[in-house]
């Protein structure tokens, strides 16, 4: 009989420390991909997303694969990248789509084969996939009020657009147009720059040519803003007001310096940090919210030091 008890005592604790071992195991085998649209080394907004998704995958103790197409706008790349990770196993996915209508498809099927999938500054066409990420349209109508408060009724007006089949350009383009006409501004040119200081810069330069009159102008991220700074000392003018989109360290040091007037912060790093976090929760069978909104907040020569 105590033989019997012994027995029962080793297999109920043997029991346990297995169980003990695979959960502990199954959370610290978690993988995380996480896909972002461009490299860090070439955007600063990316670059504060790499880190906050960095720190985040340390702090939590899962594995996390992070990987950036050459360029951005390189979506058959991204595409690519994403194929190949998918393929060697993941846990779960954040996703910020170069190109969401091309992304449909595999992100439908992922999640058909259990691969839960967030998306992370891009909203995704796929029903049900949570988004992370800043309200663009409200951003940029927050933008274009604070550049109605500071320019006369009828002044032209500009807006730098992203890369036109990303969802963050579109929303960015039409928050920023609906300011406008509310206030009574004459928008006399919405052109894309892809997201790039240079294009950005030759954009502005054949927008000033046929506008010389122009008053402000609305650069949908901060490179393009400050694209659009170097167009405008380029042809000597002065006083037009710039805002950006990002509130990047370049464009706070822009503020102070009397070159951009305000940018719109978005908070990228929580970004990162938020998708690893949420990515990790469906994983492990967790519900989440639909929208995960990461705010803005307009940033000027009051609050720019916080942002350098």
């Amino acid at each position: 009989m105590n033989n019997l008890i012994k027995r029962i005592g080793v297999l109920i604790t043997s029991v346990f420390l297995i169980l003990s071992i695979t959960s502990v195991s199954s959370f610290a085998e978690k993988t995380i991909l996480f896909s972002i649209k461009g490299p860090g080394s070439g955007n600063p907004f990316w670059a504060s997303v790499e880190k906050g998704a960095k720190d985040e995958a340390k702090k939590l103790g899962v594995k996390l694969v992070l990987i950036a197409p050459p360029q951005e706008g390189d979506v058959q790349a991204q595409i690519n990248q994403v194929e190949d990770q998918i393929a060697k196993g993941v846990d779960a996915i954040a996703l910020a789509p170069g190109d969401p209508n091309a992304f449909g498809p595999i992100v439908d099927d992922a999640i058909k084969s259990g691969v839960p999938v967030v998306f992370v500054d891009t909203q995704g066409i796929n029903k049900g996939v949570t988004f992370i990420g800043t309200n663009n349209k409200n951003g940029a109508e927050l933008a274009a009020k604070f550049i109605c408060d500071k320019t006369a009724k009828g002044s032209d007006v500009a807006i730098l657009t992203g890369v036109e089949s990303q969802s963050t350009a579109l929303l960015r383009r039409d928050g920023a147009i609906k300011g406008f006409k509310d206030c009574g501004l004459n928008l006399v040119a919405t052109q894309t720059a892809e997201w790039d200081t240079a294009k950005a810069r030759s954009v502005t330069e054949s927008i000033l040519v046929k506008n010389p009159n122009i008053k402000a102008i609305f650069g949908s991220n901060d490179n393009m803003a400050l694209g659009a700074i170097q167009a405008l000392k380029d042809a000597g003018m002065k006083g037009v007001t710039v805002v950006g989109f990002d509130a990047t360290p370049d464009a706070a040091k822009s503020i102070l310096a009397g070159d951009m007037t305000a940018t719109i912060a978005q908070f990228s790093y929580n970004m990162g940090a938020y998708g690893v976090k949420y990515a990790l929760a469906l994983a492990n069978g967790e519900k989440i919210d639909a929208n995960i909104d990461t705010g803005t907040q307009l940033v000027t020569t009051k609050n720019a030091n916080d942002f350098k």
